[in-house]
Order: structure tokens, then sequence, then C-alpha cells
């Protein structure tokens, strides 16, 4: 394909584009801005992958579009996501849970729209762009120089169950994942593994292959890495774990183990740094604004409040008497789910940490913010806590067991316990819970419960 013909921007297509993504992007499982009236697109950038006037098709369309959402709080009030269009004179049959509608006018007029990731063949273009590297119009393309090279001709699938993101495996070898809502800046899924990769921590898969634009802006779009065939996560293991009556300990003292290797290797390969008394009141005061927020859009948080509030008032008080704390870069969204186990035996498998993006929802600057290594030990230990509120009747002794394992590994890696910083870790547990108690009250009334118990053991211990 010539240059021109796939880098123009088919700025006149997209008005006519825009009342089938009205209709379609809300249904999107990973479209943020869900019971919010879209008022209107802009285009950031367009790329014609593969040209979009060779009939009878196909032609991949790449866009940048930003969603007008006044509803929304700025900045997400005009998010940015990353679209693959497929386009066809008639859409054959396997592809029709693709459609995304019609064209009536404009440019392309009798042309059928499509979801491209569902499209082998366009996803197999995708796979042969980053198999050599360089620029397309925006996008840039580039591959690992210590990888060794991709290979073509692997059949392409896209993963069903993702949600803030898009994945396609190819051949079982690999793992291309598509960031949707995307942000200004590196994103801490290729950045951190990157960083993990030069450290030679193997706990993390390295990635092979991204893209990515600068101009307009820098954004990060896709990050291929090898794909654990027959590996299992965390999440459903402790679920089985549960539902068999089987202990846990032996799994979370090796995952407290991996934390540890993972956080030291981060600190090794990025900037560490101190939060003295300014950092640390305002750390605490960003915790009691949420805190105040949530009780204000849970009335079944308020009781709670003031002994929750102690939390994060004690660390702001050690603060203030001359403690502080290192901060390094972190996972931030670690969990069980973000762990994946591969062969051996019940607890001698080897274990991944996956997904370095952090909680999708929070500002990218915020997410790439060094931090306290115990946020991620936080994030473990209510995940623990939802596993076993799973289980019928609810099992608190398997929690505990494990939250017990999982900070006696981490110790035996790192040589210092999490729970020698005990006013640290609570606030870190205390935010976390408040967090979830939002989310499921939102989300999954029904699960309210499990944050809920969290609470109430959390504002016992003032």
């Amino acid at each position: 394909m010539s240059e021109a013909a796939s880098t123009r921007t088919p700025v006149a297509l997209l008005p006519s584009l825009a009342p089938l993504l009205h209709s379609w992007l809300p249904r999107q499982r990973w479209f943020a801005g869900k019971g919010h009236p879209v008022t209107g697109f802009s285009l950031v950038s367009a790329t014609e992958l593969l040209p979009l006037d060779s009939a009878p098709g196909p032609g991949l369309l790449h866009l940048l579009l930003r969603v007008q959402q006044p509803g929304l709080p700025a900045p997400s009030a005009q998010d940015c996501y990353q679209l693959l269009l497929g386009v066809r004179t008639t859409l054959p049959p396997h592809l029709a849970p693709a459609l995304i509608g019609h064209l009536t006018e404009g440019p392309l007029a009798g042309r059928t729209v499509y979801e491209g990731l569902h499209d082998p063949r366009l996803a197999d273009l995708i796979l042969e762009r980053l198999r050599t590297p360089g620029a397309l119009g925006p996008l840039r393309f580039d591959r690992s120089e210590v990888a060794p090279a991709i290979p073509g001709g692997l059949t392409a699938r896209p993963l069903e169950a993702e949600q803030s993101n898009s994945s396609l495996v190819y051949g079982d070898a690999y793992i291309l994942k598509l960031f949707r809502r995307v942000q200004s800046g590196p994103n801490p899924d290729l950045e951190l593994p990157l960083a993990l990769a030069r450290a030679g921590c193997s706990r993390v898969p390295a990635p092979v292959a991204w893209y990515e634009t600068t101009a307009p802006e820098p954004y990060t779009l896709g990050v291929l890495q090898p794909f654990l065939r027959g590996s299992r996560d965390g999440w459903v293991l402790a679920l089985d774990s549960l539902a068999g009556g089987h202990s846990f300990a032996d799994e979370a003292r090796a995952l407290g183990r991996v934390t540890a290797e993972v956080h030291t290797a981060l600190a090794g390969e990025l900037p560490t740094v101190m939060l003295t008394r300014p950092q640390t009141e305002h750390l605490a005061a960003a915790m009691t604004q949420r805190l105040e927020a949530a009780a204000q859009a849970v009335p079944a948080l308020q009781p709670y409040a003031p002994r929750l509030r102690a939390a994060f008032d004690a660390i702001a008080t050690l603060g203030r008497r001359g403690r502080s704390w290192r901060a390094q870069r972190v996972h931030g969204d670690l969990h069980l789910g973000q762990t994946l186990r591969g062969g051996g035996g019940r607890s001698d498998g080897h274990w991944s940490v996956i997904d370095f993006e952090g909680e999708p929802a929070r500002p990218l600057g915020e997410r790439r913010r060094p931090q306290p290594p115990v946020r991620d030990v936080a994030g473990m230990l209510r995940s623990f806590d939802y596993a076993a509120r799973t289980h019928r009747p609810w099992n608190p002794a398997w929690a505990e067991r494990c939250r017990t394992a999982y900070c006696e590994g981490y110790a035996e890696a790192d040589g210092a316990d999490p729970r020698a910083e005990p006013e640290l870790l609570r606030a870190y547990e205390t935010d976390k819970a408040v967090y979830e108690v939002v989310y499921e009250a939102r989300h999954r009334p029904d699960w309210l419960p499990v944050p809920m118990a969290a609470i109430d053991r959390l504002a016992a211990l003032t």
C-alpha cells in the first residue's frame, strides 16, 4: 500500500460515522462513560492501516477519537479512545457479531463498518506491523532488540473476558493488549515491564513489541507480550482452594515473595523518593477526601467515617513528627486476578505478575507516581478477603491465614515485613476498602457486604 493512501486523514468520514458510534460506543465493556450522554466527537488522529476505498474490502481504519460527555467531571468529559474499524462492502456471516452499522452517507456510503479486531485478516495485519518496526503516519511500531523475531502466520483470536481494554492472542504464543481509553504519556503497562526486563526480573512477561503515537500527543496504544499458555490466574486457584477445602497458605507465601521480587527490581531500575511531611500530609488529605466523597455516595459508610478517618490522620501525624517512608514505582492495582501460575504442583509452579496499567479510572500521572510498596500489599490482602467471601459459609480464617502467609513470604524476599509499618498498611487497606464500597454499591450491590466487612474490621482498629 502506498504511504499516501495509508495515512490520509478521512475528516469527511467522521460525520457519517458519528450516528453509528453514538449507539455502539456506550455498549462496549471498555467504554468508561456509561450512563452519561455522548454529545459529540472530535478527531485526534486517523490512519488507514489498510486502504478503505478498495472494494470489496476489507479496509482498516485506526482512530483516536475524543468523546464529548459534558456530564462527566474534567478531564473525563473529553476522554480519548482508540478504535480499529473494519470496512467492507458486505459483511461475511462469521463477522455479523462485530457489526457496528451501515454508512448511508459520506465518502464510504453503502459500506459496512465493524469491529476490526474480530476479523482475522485485519488482526493479522496488526501483527505484521509489529513484526516490522517503523512509522505509519502518526503511528510508530517498535520491537524489542533482545526478543526473538516474531513469526508470521499466527492465527489471531480475541479474548472475550477483557473489560477496560481489548486483547488478541496470536497462535497461543503472544498476546496483544490494545488500550482503549488512552491518556497522554507513557502507559505503565509498557513502561514497568520494560524496566523489569532490563533488571532481569523473570516474574513479568517482557514486552516483545508495541505501538504508540507521538503526535499530537504521546499515547501508548498497544503492547505485545508472550502468552503464558496453560497458566491459571490466582483468583481461580484461590476459589478452587476454597471449594476443595484446601489451604492456600503456600501459594500466598509464594505470591508474597514474588511481589517483593518485583518491588526490588523496580526500585533498582526506576527512581525512588522519600515521603516526608508535605507528601505524607498530601497523601492523608487525598485519602480523607475520597472517604468523605464515598460516605456521601454510600450512606452505609457514614457511621464508620470518623474511625476510618483516624487511620489517615495517624500517618499525617507521624509525618509531622518526622517519620518518612520510601516510595517507588509499584504495580498499582495488585490482586489475585493479576497473577498467573503455570505448571508445577499446587504451589511450586512459576508465578507471574501481569497488567501493570494501574487502576484505569485514575489519571495517568497519578498512576505513574512513586508510592510506598505497601499499597500493592494492601491490594493483595484485600483480594484474599474477597476470595474468602465467595465461599459459603464465609471463611474468614482462610483469608487470615493467607494474609499472614503473604506478608511472611514478602518478608522472606525483602527482609522487611510490611506489617512492620502498621499505620501505613492500615491507611492503604482502608483507602482500598472505601474504593471497593463505592464500586460495589454502584455496580454489584450484592457484593457490598464484602468491603463493608473490611470496613467494620478496620474501623475497630482505632
